[in-house]
């Protein structure tokens, strides 16, 4: 409760049909039942408008659990957000405090150094030392996701150190993924045919990418590859549309093109 009010929002309103609220947020069937009294647990309820304070539930699950088991749909993003954050956040996290250590009589008390009076540790319970013990799956990937670049011509992103010859430092990093992407579109080679009619974030479907030769090579066996372009804020307007391009335009069309 809070400002008399619960939290959950409960009573929930009446409804003959599943509808959203203006939040997204489902709003689920509660029909309005004959006018009455019920008695639940030794408590009178009104019987026209009982539905109001029912959580939730899954019949089946109930059924088969023998209990209750609170089901809700999640519709909003934040959900998938979460899930995500949840599973890849790692290992759980404790702060060890040390005490100082109480003398007896006339001793005097060891006050412990304060830097290390508090210290951040990992914590591994017994469920998840098993799990890692005996080597079971915590985790599951189905796909191999491949980061591809965007950028206009002649601007790669191009790191270095400040004692690097200039000379060396522009021809670095001069083949991206992008780069060898349209070579490959305007190859007349049989295997790269393909290529022309295939879109720049399919690609590591039908490709490998080659970090030593920086070119994309047709794979010879199916491998479960997805390709991820990387995102451009809109306030970087020829990247921004040239990402829109990249996404729909299946042709071979050079760099200097789209930027027009």
């Amino acid at each position: 409760m809070k400002d008399g009010k619960c939290t959950k929002g409960f009573p929930k309103p009446l409804s003959e049909v599943i509808k959203g609220n203006v939040a997204g947020y489902p709003v689920y069937r509660r029909r309005r039942r004959a006018a009455g009294v019920v008695l639940i647990n030794g408590k009178e309820y009104d019987n026209e408008t009982v539905n109001k304070w029912v959580v939730p539930y899954n019949p089946y699950l109930s059924q088969k659990y023998n209990r209750h088991i609170n089901v809700e749909v999640c519709t909003a993003i934040t959900a998938v957000k979460y899930l995500y954050k949840y599973v890849y956040k790692g290992s759980d996290k404790a702060v060890i405090t040390v005490e100082a250590i109480r003398g007896e009589g006339n001793q005097t008390q060891i006050e412990p150094n304060e830097i290390l009076r508090f210290l951040n540790a990992r914590y591994i319970s017994p469920v998840e030392a098993c799990m890692r013990l005996l080597d079971y799956s915590v985790q599951g990937k189905t796909h191999t996701i491949t980061q591809l670049t965007i950028h206009l011509e002649n601007e790669q992103m191009v790191t270095f150190r400040s004692s690097d010859d200039p000379a060396v430092v522009v021809t670095r990093d001069k083949h991206t993924m992008l780069t060898p992407f349209f070579e490959l579109c305007a190859s007349e080679a049989p295997e790269n045919q393909v290529a022309k009619s295939t879109l720049y974030q399919d690609i590591p479907k039908l490709f490998r990418w080659d970090t030593k030769a920086k070119r994309w090579v047709r794979r010879k066996r199916y491998q479960a590859a997805l390709g991820r372009m990387i995102h451009v804020s809109p306030r970087d307007m020829q990247r921004f549309y040239m990402r829109v391009l990249l996404c729909h335009r299946k042709d071979r069309r050079p760099l200097k093109i789209y930027e027009r």
